[in-house]
């Protein structure tokens, strides 16, 4: 099982990940081990999960959550629904 997760970072910034092993990762992310973006922004904390099935589904739907808006990671992460279908909205 692969999951994709959002971290809350000490300056208040998100960084969206995603691993076979979760609880270990963020142990890596706070030991100064993750990521360069984490690195310099620990404590982290776990924010929002959501299991994949696939290693790839993981990072397609990590690469798809890091192409949004902060307001519509934090709709997802508030599970705002609402706020959520309309941030997704096109704007064409």
């Amino acid at each position: 099982m692969w999951h994709t997760y959002i971290l809350r970072c000490k300056d208040g910034t998100f960084y969206t990940g995603s691993t076979s092993d979760i609880f270990r990762r963020i142990k890596e992310h706070n030991a100064g081990k993750g990521g360069a973006y984490t690195r310099i922004r620990t404590p982290v904390e776990l924010v929002y999960k959501e299991a994949q099935p696939h290693r790839s589904s993981a990072q397609k739907r990590e690469a798809q959550i890091k192409r949004w808006t902060r307001a519509k990671k934090e709709a997802l992460i508030s599970r705002n629904i609402e706020s959520f279908h309309t941030l997704s909205q096109s704007r064409d």
